[in-house]
C-alpha cells in the first residue's frame, strides 16, 4: 500500500491520529512528521520538517510514496492572534503547498478546518452548514480561505480534499495547547494537582464540544468513504456536545465535590462569543453515516483518568 502522512504530527489531534492510523495500516505505513522533535515515547517513522518548506515536503512525499495526507499542522486560535503574520503563513502556505503536490501526485488529502470560520453574522443555535462566514480572528480567516482553497482544488483540479469543522476537541496524549476550547483539558490537570482551576472563560459559555476518539473515528470515516458520498469539498459541519465550563464543573464534582472554579474571562472569551453554541451536523450523518458515541459524562470520565495516568508518568 502507499504510505500515509501525518503533518503536525505531535499536536493534540495528530498525536492521537498517527497511533489510529499506525494500529489500523502498520507502524511501517505511517510517516510522522512535525515541527518539532517527538515525545520520548514515541514509536515509528518520523520526519522533523517545516510544511513551508515546499520542495523539502515534496521530495518527502516521493521518497515514501505518500498516497494520502493528514494536513494538521497550523497555529490555533489564542496563537493566530499572538502571531497573525505568522499564522496566515503556515496555515496557507502550508496548505497550498500540500494541496499542489497532491494536484501533480494524485494523493487524497483530509485538512482540518474549525468552528472559528463562524463569526458575528452566523447563526449560534444549530448552525447550518451553509450559513455567513465572517470570523473575527486571523485564525477564522486562515480558515475560511482554507476551505475555499480546498474546494478550488478539488473542482478545478479534481484534488480528493476532505475536511472537517473540527469543534472543540478534548484529548490527553498531548499537551493542550492555548486554544479557546482546550479550557476543557486544561480543567483536569488542575483538577489533578491542585483540585482547583481559573477558567479563562465565563461559567455559561457554550461551545460545541468532542471527546478526541469521536473526532478521530469520524475523521478516519470520512477518509474511509467512497469519492461519490462526499457532497461537500469546503468542509462538513461536525460536532458531538455543547456544553458550558459550568456545566463541565458540575460533572467534575461528581468526582471531587470539593473542586475549585474560578471564573477570569480573558481575551479568548471575545473569540468564543463569536463562534456557535450548537451546530447541525446533518449532512455529515447524511452522507457518511457519523455518529457519535461520547456524551458530556462518559467524556469527563475519560478525560479524568487519562490525564491522570499521564501526569503519574511524568
Amino acid at each position: 500500500m502507499k504510505r500515509i502522512l501525518v503533518t503536525g504530527a505531535c499536536g493534540l489531534v495528530g498525536s492521537d491520529l498517527v497511533l489510529a492510523l499506525q494500529s489500523k495500516f502498520g507502524s511501517e505505513n505511517i510517516i510522522a512528521l512535525d515541527l518539532h522533535d517527538p515525545p520520548k515515547e514515541f514509536q515509528g517513522r518520523f520526519e522533523k520538517m517545516d510544511v513551508r518548506d515546499f520542495e523539502k515536503l515534496k521530495s518527502l512525499i516521493l521518497q515514501y510514496d505518500i498516497g494520502q495526507i493528514f494536513h494538521l499542522a497550523g497555529l490555533l486560535s489564542a496563537g493566530s492572534e499572538k502571531n497573525p503574520d505568522m499564522a496566515w503563513d503556515v496555515n496557507l502556505s502550508g496548505l497550498k503547498n500540500v494541496l499542489d503536490i497532491a494536484k501533480d501526485h494524485n494523493i487524497r488529502v483530509f485538512w482540518p478546518s474549525s468552528i472559528g470560520v463562524y463569526g458575528e453574522t452566523t447563526p449560534k443555535i444549530l448552525t447550518p452548514q451553509h450559513t455567513s462566514f465572517e470570523p473575527n480572528t486571523m485564525y477564522g480567516v486562515t480558515k475560511v480561505s482554507g476551505e475555499l482553497l480546498c474546494q478550488y482544488y478539488h473542482h478545478r483540479y479534481g484534488v480528493d480534499v476532505r475536511s472537517l469543522r473540527y469543534p472543540g476537541l478534548n484529548g490527553y496524549k498531548a499537551m493542550p495547547g492555548d486554544g479557546t476550547t482546550e479550557y476543557a483539558i486544561h480543567i483536569f490537570y488542575g483538577l489533578i494537582r491542585e483540585n482547583r482551576y481559573e477558567c479563562f472563560l465565563s461559567a455559561d459559555t457554550r461551545l460545541p464540544m468532542m471527546y478526541m476518539d469521536d473526532a478521530i473515528r469520524g475523521t478516519l470515516m470520512l477518509m474511509d468513504a467512497p469519492s461519490e458520498a462526499i457532497t461537500i469539498r469546503t468542509s462538513y459541519n461536525f460536532t458531538a456536545i455543547s456544553f458550558t465550563p459550568a456545566e463541565l464543573v458540575a460533572e467534575i464534582r461528581k468526582i471531587s465535590p470539593d473542586f475549585k472554579i474560578i471564573y477570569k474571562p480573558d481575551y479568548r472569551q471575545k473569540i468564543a462569543d463569536s463562534w456557535s453554541q450548537s451546530i447541525d451536523d446533518s449532512q455529515a450523518r447524511k452522507d457518511w453515516g457519523w455518529k457519535e458515541e461520547y456524551d458530556l459524562p462518559k467524556m469527563t470520565t475519560a478525560l479524568y483518568e487519562g490525564i491522570k495516568e499521564r501526569i503519574s508518568n511524568e
